[in-house]
């Protein structure tokens, strides 16, 4: 025990007196070697557990001075302490008064420092609770700053959301509940810390209309638009059952409050294509920021169009297309993410726009936009490469309801685009399917549509009824689209007279018959013949092993399957020979229906 005590006082003693030799000093013969003797000493009080002795001494009166100048660095100690005692511990709370001591004796300049360089320095799990720790400790010391106010907020600013930007987002409802690194809070305290600097533009901007400060409202813009990126971009915003106050939601709602308050949301929202004046000299450091950029204004628009966050003050005076036209860019940013919120934003932004057109209402003219041809291939990329079943599922209905937003001539446009781009089978499949829908509607309506029949048809069949390469296409790994075009052949050799001959489809039979059914008909004999040669080749195998485990590999389509019993691999094969028979019957009763056409018509000449 006299151990302790002496260890105890000598500890305090220490710092008892340098305060002692520097009381008697002016500030302006403070030196170098006092800084560092007060900043040992008063760490010492600190991780020694002596926090009240060292309060007293910051409390006294006359040692305000010192504390002034000095004080600043015991930011670094004091925060270790702060964070490793529990909240009730009596030594915490000694702590948290010495941080509220200095916030208001020392110069805020240094101190701004400090505590800055205290959230630089920190990592992993201590981020958001030293960010939560020292927000309102900053706060009050910006507010006391007279010079560079506005640089030193931006700069608090970017700070603290690059430390929090390497966070996993809680994505789940049990992630979020649990907000486990505290990222939640902290955004929202975050949030809390910038109002002050927001109501300072604000009052700012309504004594002048001309209000020429820009700087501060500068950082705050870039503030949202950080915010924008991240956390939001990532999080899960729907409404979630069981959490009264959606701590990501309520984020978004005050950071498009920030926006509306400082007048920055409407030019965001619609004068972003104009471009913004860029202040890197550095062509990589701009396409970064342009990139940036792309995905805060993505998610601005997610908020707004489909969360409705800010909505009350959007001006309801644009249409349907137009505010189609202004998200496609959005659109194409978060469909070319492969993360699963990115995407699910970007499909229910389009879906968002394309529910409030009618069908059959936007304009050819608007395929002439770039964005407007590039989505509907990113729906097509995230249909047949996105491992989420029900991504997958919402793009092709999303693919769907964008060609019924089409005129005709639109349609026929996007199909003839979407048979040259797309390489997939499946869904070369689907759009013959959709071209068959719409000669339906052309042969079935009153009025003629010149874009399903005639010349404009022929031009469409020419890519559709032929084979990429001839007797040699691969039929299994295109059958999808050889049973569509057979099925589309069908149709108009039943539908159309070869009298009336409104598709085209008995002008071009003789083309058809050279490019599509003679070659499918080669190609079927020496797929069918390949493939009964495999069979045979394995079942002899089997009974010279005389064992039908025998594990090896098979080749189809050109990929190589995964390793297979021989039973399984006789398995696959007799599917492949299922499908060339599908096919096979057919293009036997398409053949079948054009011969008896063709006898009738040569009968009614006779």
């Amino acid at each position: 025990m006299p151990e302790e005590q002496s260890q105890t006082t000598m500890a305090v003693d220490e710092l008892q007196a340098i305060i002692q030799r520097c009381q008697i000093l002016e500030e302006s013969d403070f030196r170098g070697e006092d800084f560092n003797l007060f900043q040992v000493a008063g760490q010492k009080c600190l991780e020694d557990g002596y926090a009240a002795q060292l309060l007293e001494v910051i409390q006294n009166e006359k040692n305000k001075v010192i504390i002034k100048n000095m004080g600043w660095n015991l930011i670094s100690p004091l925060v270790r302490c702060i964070l490793a005692y529990k909240q009730e511990d009596d030594k915490q709370e000694h702590c948290l008064k010495i941080l509220d001591q200095l916030v208001q004796l020392c110069n805020p300049k240094e101190l701004f420092l400090g505590l800055l360089e205290q959230i630089e320095q920190t990592s992993g799990e201590q981020v958001c609770p030293t960010v939560m720790l020292l927000l309102q400790p900053l706060q009050t010391v910006l507010l006391k700053l007279q010079n560079k106010k506005a640089y030193s907020v931006g700069l608090s600013l970017a700070m603290i959301m690059n430390q929090l930007t390497p966070l996993p987002v809680p994505y789940t409802k049990q992630q979020i509940q649990e907000d486990k690194l505290g990222l939640c809070r902290c955004c929202n305290a975050v949030v809390d810390f910038a109002k002050p600097f927001v109501n300072e533009v604000v009052k700012n901007m309504e004594k002048s209309s001309e209000y020429n400060d820009m700087e501060l409202k500068e950082e705050l813009l870039k503030f949202c638009m950080k915010s924008l990126k991240y956390p939001l971009l990532t999080a899960q915003l729907e409404q979630l059952e069981g959490i009264e106050e959606h701590p990501f939601r309520h984020f978004a709602t005050e950071i498009i409050d920030i926006l509306q308050d400082i007048r920055e949301l409407m030019p965001l929202v619609f004068i972003h294509h104009k471009g913004r004046r860029s202040y890197w000299e550095n062509q990589e450091f701009e396409d970064i920021e342009r990139k940036n950029s792309a995905d805060s204004l993505a998610c601005l628009s997610y908020l707004m169009f489909v969360q409705h966050f800010g909505i009350n003050c959007f001006p309801m005076v644009f249409s349907p297309s137009y505010l189609l036209q202004c998200n496609m860019t959005h659109i194409e940013v978060l469909l070319n993410r492969t993360e699963e919120s990115m995407l699910s934003k970007g499909l229910d932004l389009f879906e968002s726009c394309l529910l409030r057109m009618e069908d059959n209402s936007l304009s050819h003219q608007y395929l002439e936009f770039r964005d407007f041809i590039n989505v509907p291939q990113d729906l097509v990329k995230v249909m047949t490469l996105c491992p989420i079943e029900y991504l997958r599922k919402k793009s092709l209905n999303m693919l769907q309801l964008f060609i019924d937003k089409f005129d005709a001539e639109g349609k026929y446009t996007l199909f003839r685009c979407l048979l040259k781009t797309s390489n997939h089978a499946g869904v070369q499949g689907y759009i013959i399917q959709k071209i068959k829908d719409q000669i339906h509607l052309s042969l079935t309506k009153a009025h003629d549509n010149v874009w399903f029949t005639g010349h404009h048809l022929i031009s469409l069949l020419d890519l559709v009824l032929f084979l990429p390469e001839g007797a040699e296409t691969d039929l299994l790994q295109n059958s999808d689209r050889i049973m569509a075009s057979l099925n589309l052949l069908r149709y108009l050799v039943i539908k159309d007279c070869e009298s009336e001959n409104q598709t085209g489809v008995w002008t071009i039979l003789a083309k058809i018959e050279k490019n599509f059914l003679k070659p499918l008909h080669v190609g079927l004999n020496m797929s069918k013949a390949h493939y009964e040669a495999e069979i045979k080749n394995k079942r002899e195998n089997r009974r010279d092993a005389n064992n039908s485990n025998t594990v090896c590999s098979l080749t189809v389509s050109e990929e190589k399957m995964p390793a297979m019993t021989t039973e399984m691999q006789l398995q696959v094969l007799h599917s492949a020979l299922f499908t060339f028979d599908l096919i096979e019957s057919v293009l036997a009763r398409v053949e079948e229906l054009i011969e008896v056409k063709v006898k009738a018509v040569m009968a009614e000449n006779i």
